[in-house]
């Protein structure tokens, strides 16, 4: 088992752990309908992807809450 010899002083811990910060996002706009999506990926709320349809939307479906 790795055992430490010296002492991490906090300063170098933190130093260390720079680098380990997230970035924000970087949102774009779908050219479709105007909503915020990821760079590259298929818009969530139209379907779309580089002008053209990937995913099929469905309109909201109404559920019997007794037949359930």
């Amino acid at each position: 088992m790795a055992v430490q010899q010296n002492k991490v002083t906090r300063s170098r811990r933190n130093m260390r752990r720079s680098h380990d910060a997230l970035s924000a996002a970087n949102p774009n706009e779908c050219t479709n309908c105007g909503e915020l999506k990821r760079p590259h990926h298929v818009c969530p709320s139209c379907g779309h992807y580089a002008d053209r349809e990937v995913v099929a939307m469905v309109d909201e479906v109404e559920i019997d809450e007794d037949a359930a």
